[in-house]
C-alpha cells in the first residue's frame, strides 16, 4: 500500500533552557528521546529546528538598559535625536526606548499613524479618512493628533502608545516631543540627528534621510554590534529582533549561530547516520488577518541554518494538471500523467503555468513560520521542532 501521510511537524518538549546550558547537549537529547517515545525513526532532509529565544538565552546574549545607554551617548552625543518608526510593543520597544532615552539629552519621537509597520494600529485605518486627514503628507504634533482622533488605544492591549512612550523619554530624564507622520523626511525640520527604528524598510529610510541632508543616521541594526560594558551584542542586527527580558534588560537575536546549527547537524549524523537539516527560528512571516498585525517583528526568519535549506521550492500546482492540461484524463491514467510531470518538473520554469500558484518564498521563511505556529511564544514548552517530510513530493 502506497504511503498516506505525508509532512509531519512535531513540538518536542524541553527543559526551561537558562544562560550558559549546554544547549547542543540538550537539543540532541531531546530529539533522540523523541525518536524512542514517539516511535518513529530520523530521515535524511528532516529538519530540527531551534526557536532563537532559547539560544540567544544560552548563550547569554544579554544588555542592560544602561548598556545600551552607554552606545546611544558614545554614538550620538548631545544632540537632539530623532527617533522615529518604532513599532508599538511593549516587549519589543519599551525597554529599548528607555536605554535610548537614558543616553539622549531630548528626543523627538516620530510614530506612523494609523499603524507601525507591522499592523499595530494607534487608531482604526479608516478614521483618517473620515476625518480629512491625509497620513501620506500630514504631519501632526502629539496636541493636533489627539484633537482630531482622540487618544490612541490599541486594539488588541488598550495601550496608549504615544503617551507611553513619551513618559518613558520623559522618566529618564529626557525631553520628550511627539509627532506624527509617514514620511521619514518630516523629521528633518527638527533635528539631522537621526536613529531609525524600522525594521524592514530600515535601509530605505536611511537613504531617504541621506539624500535629504541629514548629517547622522543610524538603524537599530547600528547600535550593541560590538560589546559595550560587558554586554551581549549583534554584529549584524544590533538590537532588532531583540525583546524584553527585565524591566531593565533585552535579549538580543543570537549572534553568529551558523557554527551551532553546523556542530548539531554533524553530531546528529554521527548518531543516526542521517543528514538532518538544522535552523533557528524567530517570528514567522505571517499576517493575522483579524488583528491585522503581521508577525515579523525580528530582521529575519530564521537568522542561520545548514546549507540544505538554502533556496526555495521546486513544485507544481496538482490542481492545476488536473483541471487543464490532464483534464480529460481519470483514475490511474491521471494518477500516471502527474507522476511523469513532478518527475520532469526541473524542465518547468518558476514562470510556467504549472508553478503559478507556487509562490516562489525561502524554504528558511516557510519553514520558520511553520515553526513559530507550532510552538507558539507561550506555555507550550516546545521550542525545538522536528519535521519530517517536508521536502517529499506525491512521488517520494
Amino acid at each position: 500500500m502506497e504511503r498516506i501521510v505525508g509532512t509531519v511537524v512535531r513540538g518536542l518538549r524541553a527543559p526551561i533552557i537558562r544562560k550558559g546550558d549546554d544547549l547542543e547537549k540538550i537539543v540532541i537529547d531531546t530529539v533522540i528521546m523523541a525518536f524512542e517515545e514517539g516511535g518513529y525513526a530520523p530521515r535524511d532532509k528532516d529538519v530540527l529546528c531551534i526557536t532563537e529565544a532559547v539560544v540567544a538565552r544560552a548563550f547569554g546574549n544579554y544588555a542592560t538598559v544602561d548598556q545600551l545607554a552607554a552606545d546611544v551617548k558614545a554614538k550620538f552625543g548631545e544632540a537632539t535625536i530623532g527617533v522615529i518608526f518604532p513599532i508599538l510593543s511593549r516587549n519589543r520597544f519599551a525597554v529599548c526606548l528607555k536605554g535610548i532615552a537614558r543616553g539622549a539629552k531630548k528626543i523627538v519621537l516620530m510614530l506612523s499613524y494609523p499603524a507601525d509597520e507591522v499592523g499595530n494600529r494607534l487608531i482604526d485605518e479608516d478614521l483618517p479618512d473620515e476625518k480629512g486627514v491625509n497620513p501620506y503628507s500630514d504631519v501632526l504634533t502629539k496636541d493636533q493628533f489627539e484633537s482630531i482622533f482622540g487618544k490612541s488605544e490599541h486594539t488588541v492591549t488598550g495601550m496608549d502608545y504615544i503617551n507611553y512612550y513619551k513618559d518613558i523619554i520623559e522618566a529618564e530624564g529626557a525631553g520628550a516631543e511627539v509627532i506624527l507622520a509617514n514620511d521619514p523626511r518630516a523629521i528633518l525640520k527638527y533635528t539631522k540627528t537621526i536613529l531609525t527604528c524600522d525594521v524592514h524598510s530600515r535601509e530605505r529610510t536611511k537613504r531617504l534621510l541621506r539624500q535629504s541632508g541629514a548629517e547622522k543616521v543610524l538603524g537599530m541594526d547600528g547600535l550593541l554590534t560590538v560589546s559595550v560594558n560587558g554586554s551581549g551584542f549583534n554584529s549584524k542586527y544590533g538590537i532588532l529582533g531583540s525583546n524584553k527580558a527585565t524591566e531593565d534588560s533585552i535579549k538580543l537575536f543570537p549572534e553568529n549561530c551558523g557554527g551551532f546549527v553546523n556542530s548539531i547537524q554533524k553530531k546528529l549524523f554521527t548518531i543516526t547516520g542521517k543528514e538532518i537539516e538544522v535552523m533557528v527560528y524567530g517570528d514567522g512571516a505571517f499576517k493575522d488577518p483579524a488583528g491585522k498585525i503581521w508577525e515579523l517583528a525580528d530582521p529575519v526568519v530564521s537568522p542561520c541554518y545548514t546549507n540544505g535549506l538554502e533556496g526555495t521550492p521546486n513544485e507544481i500546482k496538482l490542481k492545476y494538471l488536473a483541471d487543464n492540461e490532464f483534464a480529460d484524463l481519470k483514475g490511474d491514467e491521471l494518477k500516471q500523467a502527474i507522476l511523469r510531470s513532478i518527475e520532469t518538473k526541473e524542465d518547468h520554469p518558476a514562470s510556467s503555468m504549472a508553478s503559478q500558484g507556487t509562490t516562489p518564498r525561502r524554504l528558511t521563511d516557510l519553514i520558520g513560520s511553520l515553526c513559530d505556529l507550532t510552538s507558539g511564544s507561550g506555555d507550550k514548552g516546545t521550542p525545538f521542532v522536528y519535521i519530517q517530510g517536508y521536502f517529499d513530493n506525491y512521488i517520494k
